[in-house]
């Protein structure tokens, strides 16, 4: 799944964690709104490990808030290094030490007393997170695990959208089964009668649905890496989360 230099001069040009490292100083109107949409898609993960660290729902949702408003107020990127590299990373070595910082002190966080720095949709996210494995994942693996999942459900809702745009979105459901990982509902032949078309023209359209799913799953990658030589590198990593 590599990328083109091409390809990736055309991604980094409004990528949001080489914005933030770009920025510098603190206070950058920029860096601060690129922080943000990072943390809106991926606060689940989150959530997710102070789940597995013990907390109850209440508590991943308070502590999750608790830990944005220091991430995102106190200027917590001031320990942030370039060679640090991946968003990823980073977000999960700070979780792990604000989770060591107030595991003594999570019972004193008084629940909706603090500021809602991020809206969070607890009760779905607490559905999301008992489809976990309930064996022995750790916390740092359903942190990774999960946040390959937020990162595909991104692509996957970008391209619905797309097809929604043409007028398609009942097409893309179908074609979407086809796709690496998804479970096929039915045949190319199947698709090709549904829709009053040649099965070579199901079979043409999902390789374009391929070629641009890996376009959007390398443009969303991008977002989070501070080089374009990170790119292949964490395409990797969190294909080898999702296969282990």
């Amino acid at each position: 799944m590599k990328a083109s230099g091409a390809e990736q001069a055309h991604w980094f040009a409004t990528t949001h964690w080489s914005v933030v490292l770009a920025a510098g100083a603190p206070g950058s109107t920029r860096a601060a709104e690129a922080l943000e949409k990072l943390c809106h898609t991926y606060w689940f993960p989150l959530y997710a490990f102070l789940r597995r660290k013990g907390c109850s729902p209440e508590d991943a949702q308070d502590l999750t808030q608790a830990f944005f408003e220091r991430f995102l107020e106190k200027d917590y990127l001031a320990q942030v290094a370039r060679e640090k590299g991946k968003f990823r990373s980073f977000l999960q070595a700070s979780i792990s030490n604000f989770w060591s910082d107030q595991r003594d002190r999570a019972r004193a966080i008084k629940r909706g007393g603090g500021k809602a720095i991020l809206s969070l949709d607890v009760q779905e996210a607490e559905g999301r997170y008992l489809l976990e494995p309930a064996h022995d994942l750790s916390p740092e693996k359903i942190f990774e695990r999960r946040w390959a999942l937020t990162l595909l459900d991104r692509v996957s809702a970008g391209l619905r959208e797309e097809y929604a745009a043409r007028g398609k979105a009942d097409r893309f459901a179908a074609l979407k089964t086809f796709l690496p990982g998804e479970e096929a509902v039915g045949t190319y032949a199947d698709a090709a009668a549904r829709f009053g078309v040649a099965e070579g023209t199901i079979k043409w359209e999902v390789n374009q649905l391929k070629k641009r799913y890996r376009e959007l799953l390398l443009a969303e990658i991008a977002h989070t890496v501070s080089s374009p030589d990170q790119i292949d590198e964490e395409a990797r990593h969190l294909i080898s989360v999702l296969s282990g």
